[in-house]
């Protein structure tokens, strides 16, 4: 029998008032599917972009990519979730700010007990991207020194973190005072205030004119050329964000005036398209966060029918950490 759910959908696009709570019927599990009743539910800022359209999305969609819960029943085929379980996921396509939904059951990861619903919801899709910029993009070891552009948002405080527990030396860029101690809380050796004075020139002071062995920038535009200046001889790039804008188009014999240098543009998706992969990944974080080396910050939580408030806080930088939609 079909189920109701209240969930968010959006039939047009613009300020927080657009998304609109309805309740819709879920038809039973398909092969291959499984229904997951929702217990916290991930928030990231690319659902502003979406709501507003930055990034155009079909008319009656749904937002967010990431969520916690518990199965409540199967469809056909499935063997690897069962009833009862508890599961996260965060490559399923849109449509998690909803009390539930029929998810393929190859995105599901089961939870650990160590590990709570909300810790899942809040750090799956941040911290798996962060899982594969320092294990699979460049495995962090000791003696690697790491510049973490964005150190304070939600993304670079796991990346920091981890990295130090990997036994890097961090740098990290912000861009206030303010940000500058979250960073250092979570784990930078160094911080960098990039809205005064000469950025790049601090960071080489801080390596002694040598560069950074890896440098982790999702800023983009504002920051792109000058990550090139930060690197090592035969350092590594990796720029996997543009929250300033796309970065500049560059001649590749740039990367050789620069000191031979290596550029990769990666993306948590591709990393985690295998179902068996993306579950070793999200074991591997969830070890991390057991251990302490991922620390879950959750800074506010608001009930779905009081999304709009969520998305406004974000916008109006009310709140830090993590932000959690509660069904």
């Amino acid at each position: 029998m079909p189920t109701a759910v209240r969930a968010i959908r959006l039939h047009e696009f613009g300020q927080p008032q657009v998304m609109r709570l309805e309740s819709v019927e879920l038809p039973p599990p398909a092969a291959g599917e499984a229904r997951v009743r929702h217990t916290a539910i991930g928030f990231n800022f690319i659902d502003i972009y979406q709501r507003r359209g930055v990034y155009p999305l079909p008319a009656g969609t749904g937002l967010g990519f990431e969520a916690a819960g518990v199965v409540e029943a199967v469809g056909e085929g499935v063997s690897d979730v069962a009833v009862g379980d508890r599961v996260a996921y965060m490559n399923a396509g849109l449509g998690a700010y909803a009390e539930g939904r029929n998810v393929a059951a190859d995105r599901l990861v089961k939870l650990p007990d160590a590990v709570s619903d909300e810790q899942a919801a809040a750090t799956i899709f941040k911290g798996m991207t962060a899982q594969y910029l320092v294990r699979h993009t460049h495995a962090v070891k000791p003696g690697d020194t790491v510049l973490v552009h964005a150190a304070a948002g939600g993304v670079g405080q796991i990346l920091s973190g981890w990295a130090k527990a990997l036994g890097a030396r961090v740098i990290g860029t912000a861009g206030s005072a303010a940000k500058c101690e979250r960073a250092r809380a979570a784990g930078c050796d160094v911080t960098i205030d990039y809205s005064h004075g000469d950025w790049v020139k601090q960071v080489r002071e801080a390596t002694d004119g040598h560069g950074v062995t890896v440098v982790y920038d999702a800023v983009g535009k504002d920051t792109f050329l000058g990550s090139l200046d930060c690197a090592q001889t035969f350092g590594l790039v990796v720029l996997y964000g543009a929250a300033s804008g796309p970065a500049p188009a560059i001649e590749p014999e740039l990367l050789n005036k620069k000191g031979c240098l290596f550029l990769t543009r990666p993306s948590v998706f591709p990393h985690n398209a295998d179902p068996a992969r993306f579950r070793a990944n999200a074991r591997d974080l969830f070890d991390a966060i057991a251990a302490g080396h991922v620390r879950v910050d959750i800074g506010a939580r608001f009930p779905l029918t009081d999304v709009a408030r969520a998305h406004e806080a974000a916008e109006r930088r009310e709140t830090t950490g993590a932000i959690l939609l509660m069904p």
